[in-house]
């Protein structure tokens, strides 16, 4: 009964392994896909002059907080609020003001998103590493019933 049991935690880790490798694996992916995009996008708002000239642009998460900081910033110099802007009335394209406040909290929205995803993608990682750990912490518990079970006698 206690080698079953062992055997079982035994398992229970292999299958703790697969779930952190499959964690860790999208993390690295989504990573990587998320640094592609964002230097696609090319975005260097918040870069310096030389920055720019070496060819840097907005791929990491500080770097995409501190440009949706700053839009947020410049978007509040606009208006305070959504409404602020309208006036009470409806959304006009035609109105540059609101244009401009439109396409500020869009930027926004997408450089927070950007954080957002890079969050998520370290919080997988998280989760892929601690189920390593936890694979690792059954199988020594499994060996350790496996032995135990042949030194019980009657069970």
């Amino acid at each position: 009964m206690i080698r079953l049991l062992a055997l079982l935690v035994a398992v229970l880790g292999v299958v703790c392994l697969g779930l952190g490798a499959f964690f860790i694996y999208q993390g690295f992916t989504k990573n990587n896909y998320l640094i592609s995009t964002m230097r696609d996008e090319q975005i260097t708002l918040g870069l310096s002059e030389e920055q720019i000239a070496g060819g840097d642009v907005l791929d990491s998460m500080a770097e995409l907080q501190r440009a949706g900081d700053t839009v947020r910033e410049h978007r509040h110099g606009i208006a305070p609020s959504y409404n602020d802007v309208l006036g009470g009335g409806q959304f006009d394209p035609t109105n540059i003001r609101q244009a401009t406040y439109a396409q500020a909290l869009n930027l926004e929205n997408y450089l927070y998103l950007g954080v957002l995803s890079f969050g998520v993608v370290q919080l997988a990682l998280g989760v892929g590493l601690f189920m390593i750990v936890v694979a690792i912490a059954l199988w020594v518990v499994g060996f350790v019933l496996w032995r135990l079970s042949g030194r019980v006698i009657g069970l």
